[in-house]
Formats: structure tokens, C-alpha cells, sequence
């Protein structure tokens, strides 16, 4: 039995707090589509896809209008296909590309993620071709995204795919110019990728899971941030930050229930199995929707100052606190997002100076994702890109937590102009990287650095 005023609590969520389910992400197993004829894989990537994707818009739809909660996002996430497409040549990748893209549109599905390859150890000519196709990949198919995953605290680093991935960025970047190079926003380079994440672009359907399964990814910053703002201006006393964290886990509680009963109708009708919901605050542009706004609820009035971090870090927690207690089905990353662009708050700080490079890294060692649709002038060398992605994933790799990079050199721009990528990807002032260009013959070592000595835990 639902009580009331949880029933009206939640439509105050939706209606005046922009609560959503960010994405219902189907993941598909691709494995028994191998073949060594091209013709005959996309075949049968089509029609498993379709087969089991085919009912998704529509139950969707009905499952949104029964409980009156919006489906932003519906996608899929594949097998990564420098495993499923090992054997074929980079026009065979190219095909597999372009077969995705079309079942995407065909099914009406948003986003496709799982053109990906998992090289934190060492690469294979599978996943060397992959990689060296990215930029055509990614500037030629609306709908499908990339990942790679370069680092984990059990193998260490593989330094170079990193470099070949900051020569990825840069082509990519100029081949999409005419939109600020945007598809390198279809690019997620990983450290401890989490192969559960309905989150694009770094969503695919990893080792372990069954032939097909409903991944929930849902989002509420502007639900936290009222409460935490009805908090503090309700409260008899100035509230403590311990007083506020119990807040956000409270709210966090709700919001996962929400996730959870949607992700497990949506599951059910569809007749395949549920995984997890992943309770992620995800801005985007609109204000009142950003997880900037929620530190500066908590009472960091300049983001990027000192306080930035430990306000994230304790948004953070609470959040993954308050999801884990809902459910025993949390998954993906969980926590608090820090994409620049898709987060007016934040793009508005960096505009005034306050948020630079270097805090945005310091920030990453203690949110759930990295440095995050980040733009960047579009003649920043490739070794500096590759050194920039090094740093990231290493606080990763040392500090066992998924870390991320989504970077934007914008071709023809330079630091403290404005990139503009549209729609839910937002804009933002380009930022400079301190000493460009300083670091060619550390990336250029090559190799493998070693993983911490915290690995060796089992």
C-alpha cells in the first residue's frame, strides 16, 4: 500500500524538482552474433537487437504513462565489439558501426554504447583496429557511442592506447569541427570502467551479465538541492553538514524507489531481467537542474574556491549512502556528476574563473565520474591530450574508484571562447591546460605503468 503523502511527495519530485528516469538502458549480449563473415555478423546484430529491442520505445511509453514519471533517454548497450568483430578487418568495424546506427534509429532508441575495448593490460589487433577507426566511427553514425577503458587498480595503466587515444581525440575533433568537435563527446576513455553503467557514452553490456537486461540510470539534482535548500532555510538552527547529508540520503532513498520500481516494471513487461538502477546525478543546462547548485545550496557560493571538494565529497557519499539502503540492486556509478557543459552552475563558473583545470581534477578524486565534457582549445597536441587522460586515470587506478575522461578540443578556438554543443550537451567557455606541451616525452615512454601495490589484496 502506497501512502499518500509518499505518493504526493513524488509528484512534487517530478513536477516541481525536474526528478526523472535519465535513461532506460537495455543491455544486449552480442557474443552468439560472431561470425567471420561480415555480412552475416550484422545480420545477426540486427536481428537479435530488434528482437530484443524492438518493444522498447513502446513499453517505454506506456510504462511513463502509467506512473506519471518522464523517460528522458532510451538506449542500448552492447557486447564490446573489439571482442564480437575481433577477426574483421577496420572496414568490417566500420559496417558494425553503421549496422548499430540504423537499429538505434529503427527502434527508437537515443544512443547505442558498446563500439568499445577493454585494454587496461595490453591491446590485441582487434582492439588496435577499433581504435584506429574511433574518429570515422564517431564522426560518420549519429547514435552510436565509444568507449575505452585504458586502467584498472589490478593491471595498472596502458599508456599506449592512452597516446593513441589522444591522436584519436584530435582527428575526431577535426573531422567534427563544424559542431565545436562534438564527437569527441561520443568518447569515453575509462579507468575501472563499471560494466553495468546505463550512462552514455560509456555504457556496455559486460562479462558476467545475462543475454539481456534493463539498467536504470535516474537523475534528481534539483530534487536534492530543494532539499537541501528547504533544509537550511527551515531549520531553527544553522544546520550542521552532518544534518545535511542525513537529508541527502533521505532523499537519495526516495529517488532510488523510484528508479526501481520503474526499471523492474519496464523489465517485467518486456519478459528479460532487471539489473540495477544506478542513482547518478546527471545535470543538465537548465537551471535548477545541476549539481552545482546543490553546493551551492549547501553553502559554497563559489564553486571551484576552497570547500568545492569536501562539499562534492560529501554530496557524494551521502548519495551512494542513501541508494545502497533503498535497494539492494544500486549499481553503475552512483553518485554525483561533473560534466562542465551539461551543467549551467558549473559552466557558469568557469566563465567567471573560479572553476579551472586543476580544481575540476582535484574535484574527480572524490565524484564518480572524471573530467567530463570538458572543452579545451582545438590545437592542444595529442601527447598533451594523452597526459591529461594519464592523470585522470590515475587517480583512478590509485584510489580503486571508476574515473573518467570526456575531452573537447574545439577545432579553430582558443581558451575563453565558447563552445556550444547543444541540446543536453550544453556549452561552456574553452579552458586552458596549464603547460601545454610539456609532458611529450613522458607520454612517449609508452608502455604499461605498473598497477599500485594495492592490488595485490586478494
Amino acid at each position: 500500500m502506497h501512502r499518500t503523502e509518499d505518493v504526493l511527495s513524488t509528484l512534487g519530485m517530478v513536477t516541481q524538482h525536474k526528478l526523472d528516469v535519465r535513461t532506460v538502458t537495455m543491455g544486449v549480449d552480442l557474443h552468439p552474433c560472431s561470425s567471420p563473415d561480415i555480412e552475416v555478423l550484422c545480420s545477426r546484430i540486427r536481428e537479435r537487437l530488434i528482437r530484443y529491442a524492438g518493444r522498447l520505445a513502446s513499453v517505454c511509453r506506456e510504462v511513463e504513462a502509467r506512473y506519471g514519471i518522464p523517460i528522458v533517454n532510451r538506449r542500448i548497450a552492447v557486447s564490446p565489439i573489439a571482442g564480437v568483430a575481433a577477426t574483421h578487418s577496420a572496414e568490417g568495424y566500420l559496417k558494425v558501426a553503421a549496422t548499430l546506427d540504423a537499429v538505434a534509429a529503427e527502434v527508437e532508441v537515443d544512443l547505442v554504447g558498446g563500439f568499445s575495448a577493454l585494454v587496461q593490460k595490453g591491446w590485441t589487433e582487434g582492439d588496435r583496429r577499433l581504435i584506429e577507426i574511433l574518429p570515422e566511427v564517431l564522426s560518420t553514425t549519429k547514435r552510436v557511442c565509444a568507449s575505452v577503458n585504458v586502467g584498472t587498480t589490478a593491471a595498472g595503466i596502458n599508456m599506449d592506447a592512452i597516446l593513441a587515444l589522444g591522436n584519436v581525440l584530435v582527428d575526431t575533433a577535426q573531422r567534427t569541427k563544424d559542431h565545436d568537435g562534438f564527437g569527441c563527446a561520443k568518447l569515453v576513455i575509462f579507468a575501472n570502467a563499471p560494466t553495468d553503467n546505463p550512462f552514455m557514452a560509456g555504457a556496455f553490456h559486460g562479462a558476467g551479465e545475462p543475454d539481456c537486461v534493463i539498467n536504470i540510470g535516474v537523475s534528481g539534482p534539483g530534487v536534492v538541492k530543494a532539499a537541501v535548500e528547504d533544509l537550511v532555510k527551515n531549520s531553527p538552527t544553522n544546520p550542521t553538514l552532518g544534518e545535511i547529508a542525513e537529508v541527502i540520503k533521505s532523499t537519495a532513498f526516495r529517488v532510488t524507489r523510484v528508479g526501481e520500481l520503474i526499471g523492474r516494471e519496464v523489465a517485467s513487461r518486456l519478459g528479460v531481467s532487471f539489473g540495477i538502477v544506478d542513482l547518478s546525478l546527471a545535470p543538465t543546462p537548465q537551471v535548477g537542474d545541476s549539481v552545482g547548485e546543490i553546493l551551492q545550496a549547501m553553502g559554497v557560493s563559489r564553486l571551484g574556491g576552497p570547500g568545492s571538494t569536501a562539499a562534492l565529497a560529501l554530496l557524494n557519499d551521502a548519495v551512494k549512502k542513501g541508494g545502497s539502503y533503498a535497494s539492494s540492486s544500486v549499481g553503475g556509478l552512483s553518485g554525483a556528476f561533473v560534466a562542465v557543459s551539461e551543467d549551467s552552475a558549473l559552466a557558469a563558473a568557469v566563465q567567471r574563473g573560479d572553476l579551472t583545470l586543476a580544481k575540476l581534477e582535484a574535484m574527480t578524486a572524490v565524484c564518480s565520474v572524471g573530467l567530463d565534457m570538458i572543452a579545451v582549445p582545438g590545437d592542444t597536441d595529442a601527447e598533451t591530450l594523452a597526459a591529461l587522460i594519464a592523470d585522470e586515470v590515475a587517480i583512478g587506478v590509485i584510489n580503486h574508484k571508476t574515473t573518467a575522461v570526456r575531452v573537447i578540443p574545439v577545432p579553430g578556438k582558443a581558451a575563453g571562447e565558447l563552445a556550444v554543443f547543444g541540446g543536453l550537451f550544453g556549452e561552456m567557455i574553452i579552458l586552458p591546460i596549464h603547460a601545454a606541451g610539456g609532458s611529450s616525452a613522458f607520454v612517449h615512454h609508452g608502455g604499461r605503468i605498473p598497477a599500485p601495490l594495492s592490488s595485490l589484496r586478494n
